[in-house]
């Protein structure tokens, strides 16, 4: 896990294993932004989905929202939309779900 990002607001950029430690922490709330049917197919237990094609910053909870998507690409550009918008996140899931799989870490299917 590292941290870029303005002194006020770091940005952390998680690996697997450092992001799997937060939710069994609670001390994160991880937000998927890929779309419903990818997140039917292979999902991390307990991230709700706020997909980027309809993605409005102001429907994030309060707190210390993670992103998540398949590989990092569109966890990054739901960020930039949050930092526009005056409500930067706490971090992303570097590699995405593809990284969480490959780490042979438990997804939710169906």
């Amino acid at each position: 896990m590292t941290s870029t990002g303005s002194a006020s607001r770091p940005f952390t950029l998680y690996d697997p294993f450092a992001l799997k430690d937060a939710l069994a922490a609670n001390s994160i709330i991880l937000v998927d932004v890929r779309e419903p049917q990818e997140c039917e197919a292979a999902r991390i237990e307990g991230a709700m989905n706020l997909p980027l094609s309809s993605f409005d910053p102001s429907a994030l909870p309060s707190g210390e929202v993670v992103l998540l998507c398949g590989v990092g690409k569109r966890s990054r550009m739901a960020a930039n939309l949050c930092a526009q918008a005056g409500m930067p996140v706490a971090g992303h899931l570097e590699g995405g779900l593809s990284a969480w799989m490959q780490a042979g870490l438990p997804v939710l299917r169906g």
